[in-house]
C-alpha cells in the first residue's frame, strides 16, 4: 500500500455517490507498501479501503476481487469488494481503476509466537480448501517467468557475488519443475503485515494484489520464510518450534503429500528468490511517490543463501 495518486474530499464524495455507504466521514491515505494506492474511508454506514491500481494489468483485477469475494462467501476474514450501483467491483477514480472493499479490525503482529504460526497454518489451508471452487484462473504474476525479467533488470546493479548467487539459483530452480503437485489459489504475499490479529485471533487477511495460481506448497514456503525466523534482524535461520506449528495445524486440514514434503527445500529457495529479486527490483527501478517504502533487498538475499547451502548441506550429507 502506497500514495501515488492524490484524491481529494470532493473527488471523493463524487465516486463514493456510486455506492449505497452512506456519506463520507473521514478519510486519510495509508503509508505503506509500494504497489497501489490506499486510502482508509469511513462513511456513514461502515469502515472502507480505497484502493487505486496503479500499475497492475486491468485484465488481472478482476481475478484479486473475485478471489477475495468466493473466500469471504467461504469464511475466510478478508476483505469483501464493495459492488457499486451497477453490480461492478472495479471503476476508475482519477484515471486509475478503483475498488472499494470492508476494512477489518486488528493489527499486524511484529513477533509471532508458535500460537501465531498455528493460527495462521490453519487459515491457510482454509483459504486453499477454499480457493479450490474458484473458477477464475490468474497464473502467479511473479512466478518463474517474471523471475527471469526482473534478473535482467537488476543484474547491472549487481556485484560479482550477487550475480553468481541469482545466476546460480535461475539455474537451481528451472530445472525444478512441479507439474503434480496440487495448485490453486495463492495469496503468495502472506507477510506479517498481511496479517490482522484482534484479542489473541487472527480478524483478518489482506493484501491479495500479488494472488495468482501456483502450487499451494509454494504459499506456505512464503510464510515459512517470513513468520518462522529466529530472528529477522539477524538470524534467518528458521526457528523449529514455530515452523512446526505452522506446518502441522496446515497439515491437519490440508494433509501434505510425499510430493509436496520432497519438495519443500527447492520451494522455500523459490520463495526466497521471489522476494529478493522484487526487493531488488524496487530499490533499484523505484517509481517516485507522495509516500513510498521500500524493503532492503539484503534481507532475502541473506535467506536465499542460508536456504541453498542448508539445501546443499543436505544433499551432501
Amino acid at each position: 500500500m502506497s500514495v501515488y495518486t492524490p484524491v481529494s474530499e470532493v473527488q471523493l464524495a463524487a465516486w463514493l455517490s456510486r455506492y449505497c455507504v452512506g456519506a463520507v466521514r473521514a478519510f486519510e491515505p495509508v503509508a505503506a507498501g509500494i504497489e497501489n494506492t490506499n486510502y482508509f474511508v469511513t462513511t456513514a454506514q461502515g469502515r472502507y479501503v480505497l484502493t487505486l491500481f496503479e500499475r497492475l494489468p486491468a485484465h488481472e483485477l478482476p481475478f484479486y476481487l473475485g478471489l477475495m469475494a468466493h473466500l469471504a462467501r467461504h469464511g475466510i476474514p478478508c476483505p469483501a469488494p464493495i459492488a457499486d450501483l451497477g453490480d461492478r467491483y472495479l471503476s476508475e477514480l482519477n484515471g486509475k481503476p478503483a475498488a472499494l472493499v470492508t476494512r477489518l479490525p486488528g493489527g499486524s503482529v511484529e513477533q509471532p509466537g508458535v500460537a501465531e504460526c498455528a493460527q495462521l497454518g490453519a487459515l491457510l489451508a482454509r483459504m486453499h480448501l477454499a480457493g479450490r471452487s474458484y473458477r477464475s484462473y490468474l497464473e502467479n504474476p511473479r512466478g518463474p517467468r517474471w523471475w527471469r525479467d526482473a534478473a535482467r533488470a537488476v543484474r547491472p546493479f549487481l556485484d560479482a557475488a550477487q550475480r553468481e548467487l541469482l545466476d546460480a539459483e535461475l539455474q537451481f530452480q528451472s530445472s525444478q519443475r512441479f507439474p503434480d503437485l496440487p495448485r490453486g489459489p495463492v495469496h503468495a504475499d502472506l507477510f506479517r503485515d498481511n496479517v490482522l490479529f484482534e484479542s489473541g485471533g487472527i480478524s483478518g487477511v489482506i493484501d491479495f494484489y500479488f494472488a495468482g495460481v501456483d502450487c499451494l506448497l509454494f504459499d506456505l514456503a512464503v510464510c515459512t520464510n517470513d513468520w518462522c525466523l529466529a530472528d529477522s534482524v539477524s538470524d534467518r535461520r528458521l526457528e523449529h518450534s514455530r515452523m512446526h506449528a505452522m506446518l502441522e495445524a496446515y497439515a491437519a486440514l490440508r494433509p501434505l503429500e510425499d510430493r509436496e514434503l520432497e519438495a519443500w527445500p527447492a520451494m522455500l529457495r523459490a520463495a526466497a528468490l521471489r522476494f529478493w529479486l522484487s526487493r531488488l527490483f524496487d530499490f533499484h527501478v523505484p517509481r517516485s511517490g507522495a509516500l513510498v517504502r521500500v524493503h532492503d533487498p539484503v534481507h532475502f538475499e541473506a535467506i536465499l543463501r542460508l536456504r541453498a547451502a542448508q539445501a546443499q548441506a543436505s544433499c551432501a550429507g
